[in-house]
């Protein structure tokens, strides 16, 4: 992860604890949206994602009525409460672009534009912002 990590803060010129905790929201994302069997793949050819997005998931798991609601919604929703997590670590929408282009292209150099192409494929929207 930690290539990635710099990679992303290099691109997007934001610092790398800024941009870890980037990819673990978008991951979450994807994970949640991008069908299970291909999301496993990318997580097994990105080492540390899984373990990065558990340790998201674990936090936010004691986040009350509201994290409950946010981890349940999908689609839109889903998307939204995602867009708003990454402004809420400090990203504009350029450099949100910036991270979410890096990520999918890291990722489709690690597991294979097929697999990735598949899990942005189930995203509505998605591909119009890489």
């Amino acid at each position: 992860m930690e290539e990635l990590t710099n990679r992303i803060s290099a691109k997007a010129d934001i610092a790398a604890d800024t941009a870890e905790q980037a990819i673990a929201i978008i991951l979450e994302f994807l994970k949640k949206e991008g069908g299970e069997e291909k999301m496993q793949q990318i997580f097994d050819a990105l080492p540390g994602a899984q373990a990065l997005v558990e340790a998201r998931e674990q936090a936010k798991s004691g986040g009350g009525l509201l994290g409950g609601l946010g981890n349940m919604m999908g689609g839109m929703m889903g998307a939204m409460a995602t867009l708003n997590e990454l402004k809420g670590v400090g990203l504009d929408m350029g450099e949100i672009q910036s991270v979410v282009k890096e990520l999918i292209s890291y990722a489709k150099e690690k597991a294979g534009d097929e697999v990735v192409d598949d899990v942005v494929s189930q995203i509505p929207g998605l591909s119009q912002i890489i």
